[in-house]
């Protein structure tokens, strides 16, 4: 299983109706694209103050294999979420973090 991780340092001025229309985009990619085992979206609740380096919000995707992943970064719908997130993000692309886990 590849665990698909993203965390963002939205613009102050990206509201939360913005947020959560492209997380539940980022959602809706599920019945859409085989392999895809859970979606799970939400803001950073870690009482450890200071170590999420600005990134407030985030979400996860479990991929049955690196395949699924794969077709997932090449997807149309996928294409047009992350221009959304990247637009949305302090300094574009540079607020965004990805990490990919393979776990079992």
């Amino acid at each position: 299983m590849i665990r698909h991780a993203v965390f963002i340092r939205f613009r102050p001025s990206v509201t939360d109706h913005e947020i959560a229309d492209m997380f539940d985009a980022i959602g809706a990619l599920r019945a859409q694209l085989p392999g895809i085992r859970a979606v799970d979206v939400g803001p950073n609740v870690s009482p450890e103050v200071g170590m999420d380096k600005g990134f407030s919000r985030g979400f996860i995707i479990d991929f049955d294999t690196a395949a699924d992943r794969d077709a997932y970064l090449e997807h149309p719908d996928h294409q047009t979420i992350a221009a959304r997130l990247v637009a949305a993000a302090i300094d574009g692309a540079d607020g965004i973090l990805v990490f990919d886990m393979e776990t079992t």
